[in-house]
């Protein structure tokens, strides 16, 4: 499976953002997947997750209300939209894919990594 992030880039503090993530070379649709980021300096953690479903998804307490993830397994991709961001959201965004469909929330149980994709707030 390969994962292509995109959609990142510079945004005020308030603002939105919407990240995607395209899938190809699996059966997208039966992958629980993930967004994970990385702030400078800091360790990977993780932000969001999907099932194949759709539904139910899981979030980091400190997005929880702003971001929103879903998936359209018709066009194999996976998005975050991302709402009143702060200077804290600045990290590389990568997506992540695990063949399963329970959804969890460390890196380590997830098989297939996207390249990341630079999302900055300024403040």
């Amino acid at each position: 499976v390969q994962l292509q992030a995109s959609g990142g880039g510079l945004v005020q503090a308030g603002g939105s953002l919407r990240v995607s993530c395209a899938a190809s070379g699996g059966i997208f649709s039966t992958y629980t997947m993930g967004w994970f980021r990385q702030g400078p300096g800091k360790e990977r953690e993780f932000v969001a997750a999907i099932n194949w479903s759709g539904g139910t998804p899981n979030y980091a307490d400190s997005v929880k209300g702003r971001f929103t993830i879903f998936r359209d397994n018709g066009k194999n991709t996976v998005y975050l939209q991302m709402d009143s961001l702060k200077p804290e959201d600045t990290a590389i965004y990568y997506c992540a894919a695990r063949r399963t469909t329970v959804i969890k929330t460390l890196a380590r149980e997830y098989t297939y990594w996207g390249q990341g994709t630079q999302v900055t707030v300024s403040s």
